[in-house]
C-alpha cells in the first residue's frame, strides 16, 4: 500500500476535501505515485491526517469522478492508467519542465506594456465582427492588404496596388510559397545568417548555397534564388551597402534568379532614417517579406509577401487550392492594430527602448569584444574568441539567460562570438544579464 506525503493546512482558504484532491493528484502527476498503487482506505487516511472521514471520501470521489483513481470492489482504491510512472522507472520523463531562461535573442521585441489597451481593444472588434461564410481569398483580408500597402509605401518607399500583396504566417511561410512556385535549383542564403530560412530551404528538398554575409554577392549562376536581409543583416547587422545592392540585382538578371527581401529589423534604425527597401529598385526581380513579429508580436504569426507580378499569380493560385490562408481573426486584429495607430505607437516606443539599452551594452561588451555592425535595432553582435564566447553564454545560463553564439548561425563560416538581444526582457533583467556577461569575460 503506497504511503501519502501530503500535509493539509487549515488555515488555507477552501475546503479540505479539495486540497486533499489536489495534493494525491499532484503526487500522481510527479510520479510519486504511479499506475496500480493501492491508497490507503479513507478511514486509515483520515486518522492519519486528523479530519473528518468525510474528508478524504470527499477527495477520492473527486479524484474516481476525473479518472486519477479507480476502486476495485473488495480490494480498495488505485491510482489508474495514465497516471506518471515512478522515479526509478527507465521510461519516465519529467512531466514539469526546467525554470525557464529568460532569452535575450534577436527575435523577441519589446512592447510597451502602457499600449496593452489598444492590443484588447482589437480583440474585443474581432469578438463582436462577422466571421466569413467560407474560405478568405488566400491573398488575404482586402481591408488588411490596402492597410499594409499604404504602410509600404509610406514606411519603406514601396508603391503597389493592394492586389500585389498577399498576408501569410511570417516571413518563413512567405518563403516557402515563393520557393514552391519557383523552378527547382539551388538557394543561396547568407552566412552567418537566418537559421529558419534555411531550415525552410532545406524543409523543401532544395540545395543550400553559402553566401559570405560580408562580401559582396556577384555571381548566382546556378540558383533559383537568393535570399537576403539588407536592411539589417541578421545576425551581423550589416547594412547593405548601395553598390553591393546593385551588383547583387545584376548578378540575379544576369542568372536569372529570384533575390528574396526579408526586410528584417528595418522599422528599428535609431542611428539614421530607415533604410529604402531593396525592391524599391527593382520589383521584377526582388520579392519583399516583411512581418509583424517584430512590431507586434512574434506569436501573432503575420507578415506580407509582395512578389513579382508572374510569380504572385503562381503563388495565390497554389494557395487557392491549398486553403493556405492566415486565419480570419488574426487578419482582423492586425488590420484593427493597423487602423487605430497601434502599431505605429508601439514601434515609436520600441525604437526609443532599443535606441538606449544598445549603448548601455556597448558600454558593458565594447572592452571586452567587437561589435560586428553598426549600433541598431533590438540585439548587437560582438565579436571574440569562441571559448571566450562559450565561457559567457554559460555565465549567462547559469544567472537565469539564454544568450545565443554567434557560431551557431554559421555554416562555412568562422566567425565566433555572441549575440546579444535587448528586446524582450527588462530594464532591470538587461541589467544583470550584461552583468553576468562581463563577470565571464
Amino acid at each position: 500500500m503506497a504511503t501519502l506525503p501530503v500535509r493539509l493546512d487549515r488555515d488555507a482558504p477552501g475546503p479540505l476535501g479539495v486540497q486533499l484532491s489536489g495534493r494525491i493528484r499532484d503526487l500522481v502527476l510527479a510520479g510519486t505515485l504511479t499506475r496500480g498503487d493501492r491508497l490507503p482506505s479513507t478511514r486509515a487516511l483520515a486518522v492519519e491526517l486528523g479530519v473528518s472521514r468525510a474528508v478524504t471520501e470527499q477527495a477520492y470521489e473527486q479524484l474516481l469522478a476525473e479518472g486519477w483513481l479507480t476502486a476495485r470492489r473488495g480490494s480498495g482504491t488505485f491510482v489508474a492508467a495514465g497516471g506518471a510512472a515512478r522515479a526509478d522507472a527507465p521510461s519516465r520523463r519529467p512531466l514539469r519542465p526546467p525554470t525557464d531562461l529568460v532569452r535575450l535573442d534577436a527575435g523577441t521585441p519589446w512592447i510597451d506594456p502602457r499600449h496593452a489597451a489598444g492590443w484588447r481593444r482589437a480583440w474585443r472588434e474581432v469578438s463582436t465582427a462577422r466571421p466569413p461564410r467560407g474560405y478568405d481569398d488566400p491573398r488575404g483580408l482586402p481591408e488588411l492588404r490596402a492597410a499594409l500597402a499604404d504602410r509600404l509605401a509610406r514606411t519603406r518607399g514601396l508603391a503597389m496596388h493592394p492586389d500585389e500583396v498577399a498576408v501569410v504566417n511570417g516571413t518563413t511561410d512567405g518563403l516557402r510559397h515563393l520557393l514552391t512556385a519557383l523552378p527547382p535549383g539551388p538557394v543561396a542564403l547568407e552566412d552567418p545568417g537566418y537559421r529558419a530560412a534555411v531550415e525552410t530551404v532545406r524543409g523543401l528538398g532544395r540545395e543550400v548555397r553559402d553566401l559570405p554575409a560580408l562580401a559582396p554577392v556577384t555571381d548566382l549562376t546556378g540558383v533559383a534564388a537568393a535570399y537576403v536581409t539588407p536592411a539589417h543583416q541578421h545576425p551581423l547587422g550589416r547594412v547593405l551597402p548601395g553598390p553591393e545592392r546593385v551588383s547583387l540585382l545584376a548578378a540575379a538578371r544576369a542568372a536569372g534568379a529570384l533575390v528574396v527581401e526579408d526586410d528584417y529589423d528595418s522599422e528599428f534604425r535609431y542611428d539614421v532614417a530607415p533604410v529604402p527597401a531593396l525592391a524599391s529598385l527593382d520589383r521584377t526581380r526582388v520579392a519583399y517579406l516583411g512581418t509583424a513579429a517584430k512590431s507586434v508580436a512574434p506569436s501573432l504569426r503575420l507578415g506580407w509577401l509582395v512578389a513579382p507580378p508572374e510569380l504572385g499569380e503562381r503563388v495565390q493560385a497554389r494557395r487557392t487550392v491549398t486553403h493556405e490562408g492566415v486565419p480570419w481573426p488574426v487578419q482582423r486584429a492586425c488590420l484593427a492594430l493597423l487602423r487605430d495607430g497601434y502599431v505605429d505607437q508601439v514601434v515609436r516606443t520600441a525604437r526609443r527602448v532599443y535606441a538606449e539599452r544598445a549603448p548601455r551594452v556597448a558600454a558593458a561588451l565594447a572592452p571586452y569584444a567587437e561589435l560586428a555592425g553598426p549600433l541598431a535595432g533590438m540585439y548587437s553582435t560582438w565579436l571574440l574568441p569562441a571559448a571566450d564566447a562559450e565561457r559567457a553564454r554559460d555565465a549567462a545560463r547559469r544567472a537565469g539567460f539564454e544568450v545565443n553564439l554567434l557560431a551557431d548561425y554559421c555554416r562555412s563560416a568562422t566567425l565566433t562570438g555572441l549575440v546579444v538581444g535587448f528586446g524582450g526582457v527588462t530594464d532591470e533583467e538587461l541589467d544583470r544579464a550584461l552583468a553576468a556577461l562581463v563577470s565571464a569575460l
